[in-house]
């Protein structure tokens, strides 16, 4: 990278053109691993308040109870960081090469093989932090990944990175569905983008929605996380909804379907991150391996792996419900 003169304009900012900025920072953050990034002034997300407020009031949260605090946070994210003026939004690339060796085998969702993403992603915005303070301008940052109240799918989609797809989920039409998005806000004002307003491309295609096996999605764009797999085996402290029982499709944590059938994931693109790689024995784990785990197992598998959110006793509750249906 080369060196800059540090002479500054009275913004703090080094002598150089806005297209200069956009092209380091974003730059640096190609050469982080990140497969897209948006730089925006921090706003109020005033759409999202009524179908936010509207989900919530039906509960279709669940236990997530975190979901219902802080929700003037989530809508303005200046109330969490000082003197907030800009968030630049990235994207991770999280598809593996591989998947699961045996297809009889409880089905673990795919953004969990590696070292949980929150760490790797927090990771490479405070990289970011460092490198716009270095070459760009002296100032303070907070990075975000799926770790605070912050409405990162809004973002994305305000940022023109995608559009929401009838799974609720960012869709690229470049990267698919199988990405982490992250943010980093800054106190100092930056060139900003002017976002494209990305078309939606989910037409009449219905096919997340048809291959849901609890029926989550209840319409379009809405999903009722109660009826989600990924919910009921991540985020549910007590028993499974028993009414559930035979629809997992063998899936153990988290779920993948919507989008392994999204059209738009087609053709992935695996990642390229050393952190996302899984443990040598994972892949290769046999139904009964996993029937049969013990907690030295699981903590050899899964050391920095996302599965110590449900634990050890929630992945064995997770076993035991999709057993024998």
């Amino acid at each position: 990278m080369r060196t800059l003169r540090e002479l500054r304009n009275p913004k703090g900012l080094k002598t150089m053109k806005s297209t200069q900025i956009s092209d380091l920072i974003k730059g640096k953050a190609n050469e982080l691993g990140l497969a897209d990034c948006a730089i925006l002034p921090v706003s109020v997300l005033s759409e999202e308040k009524e179908y936010l407020e509207n989900w919530l009031g039906k509960g279709m949260h669940g236990e997530m109870a975190y979901m219902e605090r802080n929700v003037d946070k989530r809508l303005d994210p200046a109330l969490l960081f000082d003197d907030a003026k800009t968030i630049i939004v990235v994207l991770l690339n999280y598809y593996p090469d591989k998947t699961q060796e045996d297809p009889t085998a409880p089905v673990l969702s795919k953004y969990a093989y590696g070292t949980d993403y929150h760490f790797i992603l927090k990771n490479k915005l405070r990289e970011l932090l460092r490198f716009i303070n270095k070459e760009i301008a002296p100032c303070s940052g907070r990075a975000f990944a799926d770790s605070a109240p912050v409405l990162e799918r809004a973002w994305a989609r305000k940022a023109g990175l995608g559009w929401i797809g009838k799974n609720s989920n960012l869709i690229s039409l470049h990267h698919g569905s199988f990405f982490f998005i992250g943010e980093l806000i800054l106190n100092i004002e930056l060139p900003y983008d002017t976002p494209k307003t990305i078309t939606d491309h989910c037409g009449r295609c219905t096919k997340c929605i048809d291959a849901c096996p609890t029926k989550a999605i209840i319409a379009d764009r809405v999903v009722d996380a109660r009826k989600c797999i990924s919910y009921q085996t991540i985020e549910v402290k007590g028993e499974l909804e028993e009414t559930l029982k035979g629809r997992f499709e063998n899936r153990v944590f988290g779920c993948d379907i919507c989008q392994d059938v999204c059209p738009w994931n087609l053709n992935p693109e695996p990642h390229n991150e050393p952190g996302f790689e899984p443990h040598p024995k994972l892949l290769q784990l046999k139904k009964e391996e996993w029937e049969n785990m013990d907690r030295t197992l699981f903590n050899e598998l899964f050391r920095n792996s996302a599965v110590k959110r449900a634990g050890y006793k929630g992945l064995l509750r997770n076993l035991e419900f999709i057993r024998n249906v």
